[in-house]
């Protein structure tokens, strides 16, 4: 078994493990990276993010397509099944996989391919798909082997029809009936796509509302567009059992109702991948839920081992592990570091989603006295133009002092959109302002111009 000696080893090639290696890399440390699959990005590349989002976005190039009167000419709508879809989502990963590859070569960062485990506090085994072992010795190392779908084990998985979010990328057809259990970010999100592909949907919810963490107004707005699109929401279900056979799966509730589909797709919590890791040898233990706790510098409990992304729970974004793993090798270097909260959502249904700061509700509750200024798109000239005539740009303010508390967008490049605002509410003291989108020139028709308008409908909104 050969062995080698490095700085930092960073075990998980996703967006945490990829920021951490990099950065330590810059500062000229002998860095690698060991990955579970066969080529770098991690489950964000190749089972989250980047295929579900691009599936996402050729669905609405379609549905674009198909309402757009000026194409009215070339006949029938068209219709493109899930599989022909998914090609495309393959040659991004092509891509995305390429790009990586090359900032591990550029950065002279070692990648091992195999499965990682502790062997001491400092030592890490690699074992290949053959079972070839190879040992890694660090100084640091950072944690950050991501999450997968979390599996009940009265759930039979190996069943045809039954999926998660992971499998549910290699579904060979197109359903005319699919049972989404889970009605978090994943849920919802694969309900938007199927509903515009034209599949029934079942959205089974084990809360009373969907996505309970976003201003009420945009989660109501989302459960009306479903629903428009045919969607069926149920709240507040339980499963007590699901039944697969050759034709379809019928799912159980504990309310006593029984429903059948085509196809099961189970879409509720996700798992740190920690339980091959042998964390006990470096002294480490998880939560029940796989996850890895660590303080506001991203160490855990043994001080030189760090751990960043999905494998330490919240916010299981791409965007904050990306932060969160620089920050990781930053702090296990001595360099900067800085604790990932400022976290703006995105959510990419169609509309898609984006929020900032605080609600309607939580400023209540705090007895917090605010404004609101909105803005709807079907009022913008762009939208206008482009047809995404649906959605809405939310600000709530002070009323006295015209401090931004929250951002709330819902419709097309919601997630674009909100960085403006995201800009205005990072600026210390008084520069946070609502009159900066007044005293400010926008470019017309922009869908940036919803903010003048919402802020002076707020302004208005004033006595």
């Amino acid at each position: 078994m050969s062995s080698y000696q490095y700085d930092v080893v960073v075990l998980g090639a996703g967006p945490a493990g990829e920021s951490a290696a990099v950065n330590a890399a810059k500062h000229d440390k002998r860095v690698a990276i060991v990955e579970l699959q066969s080529a770098v990005g991690g489950n964000c590349t190749h089972k989250g993010t980047i295929p579900s989002k691009t599936l996402r976005h050729a669905v609405k190039q379609v549905v674009q397509f198909n309402n757009n009167p000026m194409f009215r000419d070339l006949g029938e709508p068209r219709w493109v099944s899930f599989p022909r879809m998914l090609e495309r989502s393959r040659r991004v990963i092509e891509d995305q996989v390429a790009m990586r590859t090359r900032f591990y070569a550029r950065n002279r960062i070692d990648v091992f391919f195999g499965t990682a485990s502790f062997v001491d506090p400092h030592t890490i085994q690699v074992t290949d798909g053959h079972g070839a072992r190879e040992s890694l010795v660090a100084d640091n190392i950072v944690i950050a082997t991501g999450s997968r779908p979390y599996r009940p084990s009265d759930v039979n998985f190996r069943h045809p029809r039954i999926y998660c979010s992971d499998t549910i990328l290699g579904l060979s057809h197109t359903p005319r009936r699919i049972m989404i259990y889970g009605a978090g970010v994943i849920g919802c999100e694969y309900a938007s796509i199927f509903s515009n592909l034209g599949v029934k949907v079942d959205l089974i919810d084990t809360r009373d509302r969907l996505l309970s963490f976003l201003d009420d107004e945009i989660s109501d707005a989302l459960s009306y567009h479903l629903r428009n699109n045919g969607v069926q929401i149920r709240h507040n279900e339980e499963y007590s059992r699901v039944e697969g056979d050759e034709t379809g799966v019928t799912l159980h509730l504990k309310s006593g109702k029984k429903m059948r589909a085509d196809a099961f797709m189970w879409a509720n919590g996700r798992t740190g991948n920690t339980d091959t890791l042998k964390l006990e040898n470096a002294g480490l233990e998880s939560n029940s839920r796989g996850q890895l706790q660590v303080d506001t510098n991203y160490r855990t409990r043994v001080e030189h081992i760090h751990a960043a992304g999905d494998v330490i729970g919240w916010p299981s974004l791409a965007s904050a592990a990306y932060d969160q793993g620089r920050s990781a090798s930053g702090d296990a270097l001595s360099k900067n570091s800085r604790f990932v909260d400022d976290i703006p959502t995105g959510i990419y249904t169609i509309p898609e989603i984006s929020s900032l700061g605080k609600t309607e509700r939580e400023l209540t509750d705090a007895r917090t006295p605010y404004e609101v200024g909105q803005a709807f798109f079907k009022d913008t000239a762009r939208a206008q133009i482009t047809g995404d005539t649906v959605g809405m740009l939310k600000i709530l303010f002070n009323p006295r002092t015209l401090e931004i508390y929250g951002i709330h967008c819902f419709g097309d490049q919601a997630s674009e959109i909100l960085h403006i605002g995201q800009a205005i509410m990072n600026q210390p003291g008084e520069s946070n302002t609502l009159a900066y989108f007044v005293n400010t020139t926008f470019n017309y028709p922009t869908m940036a111009e919803a903010y003048r308008i919402a802020a002076h409908n707020g302004l208005n909104r004033l006595h």
